[in-house]
């Protein structure tokens, strides 16, 4: 964002031969806080926020035509929603649901979304019963181990960071818990590794400076 808060839709790449940022092509959609994943060529870029308002644009960058291409929207608008890859497709997981122009007297409140966007089909698939996180949350961690989804800790229904987490796979599509977190925290910094997803830092009862990691055995 800039120092006005006005959400930016700036790109550069920087080539460290010459020790200096390029201009590329801006994004069609202003924003911050969005998440990012590389694929091929492409850099996919979700979601996001303007202001308090947040944005369901779906992007991608071509790294060999340097231009961008619009995807169909993630369907529902949510804050501090969480978004993860695999090799599969992209999600948009969790996050607070703010009251919709005809619901005005509806609280924000934390829900289980999960929306799943197959590349292949083009087109976000229509969520199940079974397809919905076990804990409704935002403001947490999402990653992917051994093909499936990770979401750990954030915040939902209760007065302290959540500790738990949950794997999602992406072929039966349903949950299962894991071993929960150690130092139940939200707004963590996620690292992802081939085997292992880290959260480092966050905010528990205050600023955080744990570092924990998720490793799945059958990923070792």
């Amino acid at each position: 964002m800039a120092a006005d808060t006005t959400p930016q839709a700036l790109v550069r790449v920087y080539e460290p031969e010459k020790d200096q940022w390029q201009p590329l092509t801006s994004m069609p959609t202003p924003r911050y806080g969005a998440a990012s994943f590389l694929r091929g060529n492409k850099i996919y870029v979700l979601g996001g926020r303007q202001g308090k308002l947040p944005v369901t644009a779906f992007e991608a960058f071509d790294l060999e035509m340097k231009s961008w291409t619009r995807y169909p929207c993630i369907p529902s608008r949510r804050a501090f929603a969480c978004c993860a890859a695999t090799e599969r497709g992209f999600f948009s997981l969790g996050g607070l649901q703010q009251p919709g122009p005809h619901n005005f007297y509806s609280r924000p409140h934390f829900v289980s979304t999960v929306e799943e966007y197959d590349p292949e089909q083009g087109i976000w698939i229509k969520p199940t019963r079974t397809s919905r996180m076990r804990v409704k949350r935002a403001d947490f961690v999402a990653g992917c181990l051994g093909g499936r989804v990770i979401v750990a800790g954030g915040l939902g229904n209760q007065p302290s960071p959540l500790s738990s987490v949950e794997i999602y796979n992406p072929v039966k599509r349903s949950w299962e818990y894991a071993a929960p977190m150690p130092s139940p925290r939200c707004s963590c910094s996620p690292l992802q590794t081939p085997n292992m997803l880290f959260l480092i830092g966050g905010v528990a009862q205050g600023p955080s400076n744990a570092v924990e990691a998720l490793c799945l055995r059958e990923t070792v």
